[in-house]
């Protein structure tokens, strides 16, 4: 059966259809708003996968250049194996809100895919996914209980405004993606202009009521086409081993969640999980060795249940958290900056038993990152990067390059520093930040942004403001509710909220919700929202005592850019036959130059000195001539009625023969061979360009005449 369902969503026409494509998925719809269309499907396998105590999900979001009528650039002319940083930042987008909705103890594998068909550059085709996901789950078996839906909201001259087109972004204030349900708000992601808590928590609840539409027509979806939910097992829990392994841990598990240390804690519960598995194993001692395997894997299993339980009823009721902090308390902070000495800005930041390095990079335009994407080719000059080695947790494992959650992480601190970089014109270099974290123990991407504050400011980069983040955690049982301020890894594991925070002095610039519960109320986001501003600005006012403003200048080792402003009919000179010119003079002083179309030179050079000489090198061969000026210029060639000469490279003049003494010359050669010196005052230059010269001038003005 084929099922559409058209709406009015913020001035444009919303469709969703399902029944007639991709019909061998267990779920299947086509969106499509204005002229984009999406299709997403979800498929799962038939039974659980064994082994495995989690959701077993993976969500792919994928563009086709045809959307576009295009044909990629890679030498293969087709879409890459590997996702582009937007398609993996558009797949944790669709994942996110939707994991927390699936049921309790499914474990089948289930893939969502969204495949972009058409994009008209107006609506976003990942908002687009993110209601393709749910509507295709929710008419599927899969036991997914939703519906949500996602929504962008900006802010335009002080009003919000729902899915705002990529022009209305140009001028918007905010810029949020929120996905939620018919009850609460789930996900949050996006930047801000240094709003108050109040302007972003009004623009997310905004988001929420405009989404409700959406979720309407979903419901309308599911009742027509929608096929029964598969039943989904309980997963059977052995109450007399629960009971059993509470019994030989509980006291012990008292003094593993009372451990400050993150190493210790983890040494501790090990020490506990080995004497646990010790005891059953000789209580176990006639069943057989398969079956031994599977109840001690159980057993491990209640052991983390115990840990949970205790951790967090510990937090709750007894209000003491694992390193014994108040709930809005932050760790020990020290930061140091300039650590690096071959790095052109560079600093550490630890807070608590999380530590990251950051450096940061200043280069030309040529280091510009070149982006191919559905909207064009485009180029980013400010790359935010952060890598998670294995080290940083004590583990051992293979290093593949950055993983959805390292580009994720990189991507929530880029948008952090949007509101406060500088513009081109003041501060004309490509930047490039890398994090690399030395210890983890939770908030991490939180730990680079003030990180690569520090690094900006140390490499002389005029931030508007410093900017620190912090990471709010949320432990809720029943009616108790415990908001907490920079969680440790522990906490954000076992707790029911990720909020990270990031913003200046005044006001918020970047933030991302996750959560694990069903949704959070407003009230909850609200105080998460206050008490995050008051660890921010104690985190800025710690950061000061590294480093207090940007440098006045960039550090020694990087390069200095100048920037010399010509005809833009001027540059063919620079450039040179074939590009001939440019490359002598980079060779020669070891610089880079980069000309624009309106004459805007800019020259990257490793000292001032170098940098004046190739100024007067580009001023002499892009000089134009100067009425009344005198110069000394070379004889190219005689004429019966006069002499050229060059008076600049590329620029000749006419000497007219009556103008080549003050008495009559009756023969150029008479005073004038080709090759010879020969200074001149320049009479006139004419509409056309054309230069009238004077030997004689030059003798009445030196006395010779």
């Amino acid at each position: 059966m084929i099922k559409k369902i058209s709406m009015e969503l913020a001035g444009r026409t919303l469709t969703i259809e399902s029944g007639r494509l991709a019909k061998q998925a267990c779920g299947s719809v086509l969106v499509t708003y204005g002229e984009s269309v999406v299709l997403v499907t979800a498929t799962a396998a038939r039974t659980a996968k064994a082994g495995v105590d989690f959701l077993p999900l993976t969500v792919e979001y994928q563009e086709r250049f045809y959307a576009v009528g295009r044909i990629p650039g890679s030498f293969f002319r087709r879409e890459i194996g590997r996702p582009s940083e937007k398609e993996t930042l558009s797949s944790r987008l669709i994942d996110r809100p939707l994991r927390p909705l699936f049921a309790e103890g499914y474990q089948n594998e289930t893939q969502v895919i969204a495949t972009v068909l058409s994009a008209d550059q107006e609506n976003d085709p990942a908002l687009m996914a993110i209601l393709g996901a749910s509507a295709a789950l929710i008419v599927s078996p899969i036991p997914f209980f939703g519906p949500i839906a996602g929504v962008r909201v900006g802010m335009i001259d002080g009003q919000y405004v729902l899915n705002p087109t990529r022009e209305q972004c140009q001028n918007s204030r905010l810029d949020l993606i929120v996905a939620g349900s018919a009850k609460a708000v789930i996900m949050v992601e996006g930047g801000a202009d240094s709003l108050s808590e109040d302007e972003v928590m009004d623009g997310i609840f905004f988001a929420h009521a405009s989404l409700q539409p959406l979720l309407a027509i979903q419901e309308e979806l599911r009742q027509a086409v929608g096929k029964p939910k598969m039943k989904v097992r309980p997963v059977a829990v052995d109450e007399v081993l629960r009971s059993r392994v509470n019994e030989l841990a509980t006291v012990e598990m008292a003094e593993v969640i009372s451990t400050v240390d993150k190493q210790r804690r983890n040494e501790v519960f090990a020490q506990l999980e080995d004497k646990v598995m010790a005891a059953l194993a000789t209580e176990l001692v006639e069943i057989s060795p398969e079956s031994l395997v599977i109840k001690q894997n159980e057993a491990k299993s209640l052991l983390h249940d115990c840990k949970k339980k205790m951790m967090r009823a510990r937090i709750v009721k007894e209000k003491v958290r694992i390193d014994n902090r108040r709930f809005d308390q932050v760790r020990a902070i020290s930061s140091e900056v300039a650590v690096l000495p071959r790095t052109h800005g560079s600093a550490t930041f630890t807070r608590g038993e999380t530590q990251v390095l950051v450096s940061a990079t200043l280069g030309s335009g040529d280091d510009e990152q070149r982006i191919e994407s559905l909207s064009g080719m485009s180029f980013k000059s400010f790359m935010l990067h952060y890598n998670f080695p294995p080290y940083c947790v004590g583990e051992v494992r293979s290093l593949r390059g950055p993983s959805r959650r390292d580009i994720g992480h990189g991507a929530l601190a880029e948008r952090s520093f949007q509101a406060v970089l500088p513009d081109n014109d003041r501060f004309p270099y490509t930047i490039r930040v890398v994090s690399e974290v030395l210890e983890s123990n939770g908030s991490s991407s939180m730990a680079t942004i003030c990180g690569a504050s520090l690094s900006l400011m140390d490499a002389g980069v005029p931030l508007k403001n410093a900017v620190s983040g912090v990471a709010m955690g949320l432990i809720k049982e029943g009616d108790e509710i415990a908001i907490l301020t920079d969680i440790l890894g522990d906490e954000d594991h076992l707790g029911d909220m990720d909020f990270k925070v990031a913003g200046t002095e005044e006001g918020i610039t970047a933030l991302q919700m996750d959560i694990k519960l069903e949704g959070v109320s407003r009230d909850i986001m609200s105080r998460a929202l206050n008490q995050a501003r008051a660890g921010r600005l104690h985190i800025l006012e710690k950061m000061k005592e590294a480093i207090v403003a940007p440098r006045g200048e960039v550090q020694t080792h990087a390069p200095k850019i100048f920037s010399i402003t010509i005809n833009p009919d001027k540059i063919r000179d620079i450039i040179g036959p074939g590009g001939k010119m440019i490359k002598a003079i980079t060779a020669e002083y070891g610089v880079k130059i980069d000309v624009s179309d309106d004459g805007l030179v800019k020259i990257f050079a490793p000292t001032t000195q170098v940098a004046e000489q190739v100024k007067n090198v580009i001023s002499k061969l892009t000089a134009e001539a100067e009425v009344g000026k005198i110069y000394t210029g070379k004889v190219q060639k005689i004429m019966d009625f006069g002499a050229f000469v060059q008076i600049l490279p590329g620029t000749d003049g006419l000497i007219h023969i009556s103008e080549l003494d003050a008495k009559r010359v009756d023969k150029v050669t008479d005073i004038l061979k080709e090759g010879d010196e020969v200074r001149v005052k320049v009479l006139d230059v004419d509409s056309r360009g054309k230069i009238r010269l004077s030997r004689k001038a030059v003798l009445a003005e030196e006395g010779k005449s």
